[in-house]
């Protein structure tokens, strides 16, 4: 005759049966810590997430954390700023456009064309001097360093790219005059003229718009 199973059993049994791991579950050490597991990047990410990363293209302004204070340029604050802009005239068909479109930004943000002097230079290579020597004049709030190199056969894309954007920066270091870099690099013609007023938009009017940023913050807060 079978047994009735008792009720210590029959709570044993549920109690195992709770306590059961799933087949898929990894086996852990007694005493071991539990796993974490993190998210890889392949995982769905949230659409807030992914909203925030497309609104990052536009600036953001952070409030300053209590008893602080926070100091960034304006591009409505524009009165008396004066500006240099040395562009290079090797890729001219390129660096035409780029200087139009920072032209024109300077108009836009009522910077006068009094105000602007622009200095011609044979090519990128020789911007980095003309900046130096225009910031160290005293007589201008931000320089622009406008160029155009396009990769070819040989390194010396390479040489002239590198050797501009360091250039550019020792300018503005050595003379405390923001220098700002607006040289493109590309792979081929259709790449920079897509960036000089095509469908990427003008690095010459984001170099202004740069400019007048920097040229402010300096003037107004770090005088």
């Amino acid at each position: 005759m079978a047994m009735a199973a008792s009720p210590a059993t029959s709570s044993t049994v549920s109690r195992a049966a709770s306590y059961a791991r799933p087949s898929n579950a990894p086996i852990r050490a007694p005493g071991a810590a539990a796993a974490v597991s993190f998210p890889s990047r392949h995982s769905a990410r949230p659409a807030a997430l992914v909203a925030d990363a497309r609104a990052s293209r536009l600036p953001v302004v952070a409030a300053a954390a209590p008893g602080h204070q926070r100091l960034m340029g304006s591009l409505t604050n524009t009165e008396g700023l004066r500006f240099g802009v040395v562009v290079a005239r090797f890729n001219e068909i390129v660096t035409n456009l780029l200087l139009q479109g920072a032209l024109e930004a300077f108009e836009r943000y009522d910077i006068k064309g009094e105000n602007i002097t622009v200095v011609s230079v044979p090519g990128s290579f020789e911007i980095p001097v003309a900046a130096q020597k225009l910031g160290k004049s005293g007589k201008y709030d931000a320089i622009l360093c406008i160029g155009a190199v396009i990769r070819g056969d040989t390194t010396h894309y390479d040489a002239v790219a590198n050797s501009a954007a360091s250039g550019v920066l020792s300018a503005g270091l050595s003379s405390g005059v923001p220098c700002i870099f607006g040289v493109l690099t590309c792979d081929d013609m259709d790449q920079a003229l897509n960036r000089a007023g095509g469908k990427a938009g003008n690095k010459g009017a984001e170099t202004a718009i740069t400019a007048i940023e920097m040229a402010s913050l300096c003037r107004h807060h770090l005088s």
